[in-house]
């Protein structure tokens, strides 16, 4: 009775809250985890690392960075088990508490001029948890406007988690932009840099509050009504969806690759001395470049998203993944010049082919996996592609770019947009499946 109680509840819930509270705490979470990429682009290599030299250091850096992507698959697996097994609503707000305390604490971390090696070994923990956090964020914010919302709006409600990470892109830039602003170079490095990871734990608090006025989603409820939980959703998912959960991380690699190379590499490439493969241009004009190009993700994720609603998932990814084969290279020939109008052109470009395939992805990978274990195969997908799209582009750039320059990243993207177009190519189009446990119990979508 209580199960029906629930879902009755979840009924009638406006997918206005709904909506607001996906958007909310992917922006936060995501706010969250792209302030660290900016820091470590910008001032993590001396703070943490300054015993490896300026280009060392910058490699370390990014390197702590990236920790976050492999740590990323265990959040999808422990959060996802939750998520599966207790609800969406309860599991997303364990990770928007451990995604704040742990940028929080990141803020308060002391230099290694001051305890030494423990403060990188710190710095790696922290971002470890970050990464499990975020691994359990973003499939629960699409399960949520995904099984609250109409079979027709499915792609309508699920750009709502989607325009998060475009947002929080802007607003770490904008963050940066204005402490970067306000004080000198040396007290940014010295302290400033610590503003924008103190401030995000008054964002949490408001994700909090939204997130604690919704319901379970009304497909849970139902199926929590029919007792139809299982036991372990990971070992359930491989067993029978690990071709879709495969195919899904190949599908998104494109996503993310071309989104960390311009949120986080570009970022250090555009702002280094003017040398062979880098473009030398002032911090702000980098940073400013970033809240424009953030503004063309959004447009990009909402125009796919509807249109998903009308042609389908799995075509408007492909042309995504398609475009991005000549948009790779072709954003780098433009940014070649190394002044602001090329940068800010072939950054917004770059994001923008971000934003077609990544629209629909919150309706299209839930829509692939059946209701019992759902939020682990598609966390699972999902941060596949982390690994795939964000740690390893953003291990390699800095020696491609070293042995090619700037183009030889765009190939590389490039590259990534192939393996994507395969992996679209052997998945279904699920516009209109039915995603009741009734309906994926026996033959998952």
């Amino acid at each position: 009775m209580a199960g029906v109680t629930g879902s009755a509840q979840a009924e009638a819930m406006p997918m206005r809250r709904v909506a607001a509270a996906s958007f909310a705490g992917t922006t936060i979470e995501f706010y969250d985890f792209f302030i660290y990429g900016t820091a470590a682009a910008l001032v993590f290599g001396p703070v943490f690392f300054p015993a490896l030299g300026p280009a060392a250091a910058t490699v370390a850096s990014f390197a702590t960075f990236g920790v976050a992507f492999f740590f990323r698959p265990l959040g999808s697996i422990l959060f996802g088990h939750f998520g599966d097994r207790l609800g969406r609503k309860r599991t997303l707000i364990f990770t928007l508490l451990l995604m704040g305390l742990s940028t929080f604490l990141i803020g308060l971390l002391p230099s290694a001029a001051t305890i030494g090696v423990a403060a990188p070994i710190l710095l790696v923990v922290l971002r470890a948890l970050q990464g499990v956090a975020v691994g359990g964020e973003w499939a629960g914010a699409a399960l949520l406007t995904t099984e609250f919302a109409p079979a027709g709006k499915r792609g309508l409600y699920s750009m709502f988690p989607q325009l998060g990470p475009s947002i929080a892109f802007g607003l770490s830039s904008t963050t940066f932009l204005i402490t970067a602003l306000a004080m000198s170079p040396a007290s940014f490095a010295a302290w400033g840099w610590r503003l924008p990871f103190l401030i995000s734990i008054v964002l949490v608090g408001i994700g909090l509050y939204i997130r604690l006025k919704i319901s379970e989603t009304p497909v849970f409820a139902r199926a929590l009504a029919r007792h139809e939980q299982v036991r372990l959703p990971f070992v359930e998912a491989l067993r029978h969806q690990w071709r879709e959960v495969l195919l899904a991380g190949g599908t998104l690699t494109m996503v993310f690759g071309f989104f960390y190379i311009g949120t986080v590499y570009l970022t250090s490439y555009a702002g280094q001395a003017k040398g062979v493969g880098v473009l030398g241009l002032p911090r702000p004009t980098v940073l400013t470049a970033g809240i424009v190009a953030a503004c063309a993700f959004a447009l990009a994720c909402v125009g796919s998203a509807i249109l998903s609603d009308r042609f389908g998932r799995r075509r408007i990814v492909l042309i995504g993944n398609v475009v991005a084969l000549v948009v790779g290279p072709l954003a780098f020939v433009i940014m070649q010049p190394g002044n602001a109008p090329s940068f800010f052109v072939g950054l917004s470009l770059l994001l923008a082919v971000v934003g077609v395939p990544y629209g629909p992805s919150a309706a299209y990978l839930p829509e692939i996996f059946s209701t019992r274990y759902r939020y682990t195969g598609a966390g699972m997908g999902y941060n596949l592609a982390g690994i795939l799209g964000g740690a390893v582009p953003l291990a390699v750039a800095a020696p491609l770019t070293a042995a090619f320059g700037g183009l030889g990243v765009g190939f590389y993207l490039a590259g990534l947009g192939l393996l994507s177009t395969l992996c679209v190519l052997a998945l279904r189009e699920t516009k209109d499946a039915v995603i009741d446990t009734a309906a994926t119990a026996t033959a998952p979508a």
